[in-house]
């Protein structure tokens, strides 16, 4: 483990934390860790061979909806798709950060490919890629931060509401009530979580940490990607 309460600075100033050389971090707890994490995460090699996938980038490569494995190596669904991967790619092991933006079939998928080492080192270059969460609310944070502020269950519904961009009425006609009711609570969930407007509200809910819901984590998915690459 990390011992939070020792750390160093390099020659950069910037800080280090001390590794602890009898608390080992294993691999399967890292695992672990990023599948905690409710964002797609991969790490591939310059030639895209899948290096590790967490547990929802595994799941948005067997969806087939923007990329896929196929060989265990990162393709996308398209011609254009695949060379924007390896555009990036390509960008990240020369030391530079990259968007993608990767539509397909009227959907996008934004894709952040970071260098994981220096292209002057004589490290194996590899490339952490971070795939967006596709909806605030599927945030299980967002549930535990409506526990949190003492929420009742309708105002919680209103809260997730606003956070798929539905507007009072639309919230009203989901729900089967007058939009006067979707008001009053909308006047209750700022009362409630101490924020002057929607928007004030909407910004703390998109600073939540992302969490995965239990449920999204109890599918059993291969863990090593060769298990479900394509040929």
């Amino acid at each position: 483990m990390l011992r939070v309460d020792e750390m160093r600075c390099g020659p950069s100033g910037q800080a280090n934390w001390v590794r602890e050389a009898d608390q080992g971090f294993g691999s399967g707890q890292l695992l672990r860790v990023l599948d905690e994490i409710d964002y797609g995460i991969l790490v591939v090699d310059s030639k895209r061979q899948i290096e590790q996938a967490n547990h929802l980038a595994r799941h948005e490569l067997l969806g087939k909806k923007a990329i896929v494995s196929q060989g265990n190596v990162l393709m996308g669904m398209t011609n254009a798709l695949t060379q924007q991967i390896q555009v990036a790619i390509e960008h990240a092991c020369r030391g530079q950060r990259r968007l993608a933006l990767l539509k397909y079939e009227g959907r996008e998928l934004p894709a952040a490919f970071i260098p994981l080492s220096h292209p002057l080192e004589n490290d194996t270059l590899s490339v952490l890629v971070l795939l967006s969460r596709q909806k605030v609310c599927d945030n299980l944070a967002v549930r535990m931060f409506a526990r949190a502020q003492g929420l009742s269950p309708t105002e919680e519904t209103v809260m997730i509401g606003l956070c798929r961009g539905l507007a009072v009425p639309e919230i009203a006609t989901e729900n089967g009530v007058a939009p006067s009711t979707v008001r009053s609570q909308v006047k209750s969930l700022r009362e409630k979580t101490g924020c002057s407007s929607i928007r004030q509200l909407l910004c703390r809910v998109n600073r939540l940490p992302p969490v995965v819901p239990a449920l999204r984590m109890g599918t059993t998915m291969p863990r090593n990607v060769t298990a479900f690459s394509h040929p």
